[in-house]
């Protein structure tokens, strides 16, 4: 039997009388990469805030690496990584401060610190640039060196939130090759986007619209259910009876 890492069950955010979440149950699983799409206003978004401890769910429940979401924040951020595109790293420090900086909030020793930064920036093969500004590396470069931080700490699970925006496809393909690593290691990855072609790398995808889950499959049975030829093709299937947008 599969472990679950991430479950939730009628989870829900409301903001007033305007419901963002509205009752979504879905089962992530150890080692998996679980894609979660949606346009904007879909709820993705709220709905990832609640399941990293970010914000209190109205109703509902939910588990995060055997964590309550309710009574155990400080426990989930400790056993997850995160990862944002607008902001993972530090531009004003350099390759090498970034990298002890999160590693110190992770509560990395100094020794394991020493250690996984010279694992990591020969890995990247950023030795010439460590002691660079990270304002001065190329935005693919910094993506790379964003997601390897975000697991410094090799937690259980780790979220993605659009990590590709505005990187170019041979970048990007190289990005995904460190998230196949992860995920070969056990970690979960549990990745937001809005390239149709990256929903095709995850094992399973989630597909939000007005606040709820209108699909749940693995993009080939999604596909054959939806008659489709693409992921693209079964995303604008679903999002355009959606009837709310930011």
């Amino acid at each position: 039997m599969r472990e679950i890492v991430i479950k939730t069950e009628n989870l829900s955010k409301r903001f007033g009388t305007f419901t963002a979440v509205n009752e979504i149950n879905f089962e992530v699983y150890k080692g998996e990469i679980f894609g979660f799409l949606g346009a904007n206003g879909a709820g993705k978004t709220t709905a990832m805030r609640m399941l990293c401890g970010l914000s209190t769910p109205s109703s509902g429940s939910a588990t995060i690496a055997g964590f309550d979401i309710f009574r155990d924040t400080d426990k989930i951020k400790k056993n997850i990584g995160y990862m944002s595109q607008k902001f993972s790293l530090y531009e004003n420090l350099t390759v090498l401060e970034n990298i002890h900086f999160f590693g110190g909030i992770y509560g990395l020793s100094n020794q394991q610190l020493k250690e996984k930064s010279e694992v990591l920036v020969n890995k990247l093969g950023l030795y010439q640039e460590v002691n660079k500004l990270v304002s001065s590396l190329p935005l693919g470069w910094k993506q790379k060196l964003s997601f390897s931080v975000a697991i410094l700490h090799e937690p259980k699970i780790v979220f993605l939130d659009e990590p590709t925006g505005g990187v170019d496809p041979v970048t990007r393909r190289q990005f995904w090759d460190l998230i196949y690593e992860a995920s070969d290691s056990g970690m979960t990855i549990f990745v937001t986007t809005h390239y149709m072609d990256e929903a095709e790398y995850c094992n399973r995808i989630c597909i939000m619209v007005d606040g709820s889950i209108s699909a749940l499959d693995s993009a080939p049975n999604l596909k054959l259910k939806f008659k489709a030829n693409s992921m693209d093709e079964v995303f604008y299937a679903l999002a355009r009876g959606a009837k709310r947008g930011e």
